[in-house]
């Protein structure tokens, strides 16, 4: 299996190509460079593995949620690659390739056998700018990353876990919004939290493999983002009201 990914939803830009279980990526943070970057680091890295663009399989993106340029971007150079090879598109949550930088249980043999570790909850966030956070719940199972939650977006002091699990782990810029407002909330719940964790396209890459071999593709043009807010600036009377909630 072969794939491109393309990782652009956030202020890092990565690119990454899968072949065959092996993954090399490209990852800067790089504010308003990413369509600059996004291509060139494409042509290098197919390059590098030997594989021309007519042996893909797929191309994989980021949907978001994210920056809207980013989210715009990711879909747009997908359409474009996807179409001229008539590939399909296999796209992703942004918060599930954030969510899939905390490693699945390891499994342990022993005696009676092989023990697995306990698969704690992941919430990610990322920070979604005007005094809100993009969320999403997930776990393994088994080999999978399974989303737990619908995707939303909220204000940080108005987010609350449900059920009663303990030890979460955080990941995401999410949890540094509004002067970590999320991470201080939440900190009792979660065993450990990264809130300068930003996402990857070499993770885009293995979810987008796995979701290939399910069959989980689409059309490039039934491709749609996941943006979870139609506003992209807040109103003058919305960040009067931001100032004096931060005062």
């Amino acid at each position: 299996m072969k794939l491109l990914a393309f990782e652009t939803a956030t202020e890092a830009c990565s690119v990454a190509v899968y072949v065959d279980g092996e993954v090399r990526e490209r990852f800067e943070i790089a504010p308003r460079r990413h369509a600059e970057l996004a291509l060139p680091w494409a042509e290098q890295l197919l390059a590098d593995a030997g594989i021309a663009r007519s042996q893909l399989d797929a191309i994989a993106l980021s949907r978001g949620p994210g920056a809207f340029t980013g989210v715009r971007l990711a879909i747009a150079v997908a359409q474009g690659i996807a179409l001229a090879l008539d590939r399909p598109l296999v796209p992703v949550s942004t918060l599930a390739v954030l969510a899939a930088q905390v490693p699945p249980p390891r499994v342990t043999a022993g005696e009676g056998g092989c023990d697995v570790g306990i698969a704690h909850p992941i919430l990610a966030a990322i920070d979604a700018r005007m005094g809100e956070v993009y969320t999403g719940t997930f776990v393994h199972r088994g080999d999978r990353l399974e989303a737990t939650s619908g995707e939303a977006v909220i204000a940080p002091v108005d987010y609350a876990l449900a059920g009663d699990d303990g030890d979460w782990i955080g990941v995401g810029t999410g949890f540094a919004a509004g002067d970590g407002v999320l991470a201080a909330r939440l900190q009792s719940r979660f065993a450990r939290i990264d809130a300068q964790a930003l996402p990857h396209a070499a993770d885009l890459a293995r979810l987008a493999a796995s979701a290939f071999a399910r069959g989980e593709t689409l059309a490039p043009e039934h491709v749609e983002p996941a943006y979870l807010r139609n506003n992209v600036a807040l109103t003058l009377e919305e960040q009067k009201a931001l100032r004096a909630l931060r005062a």
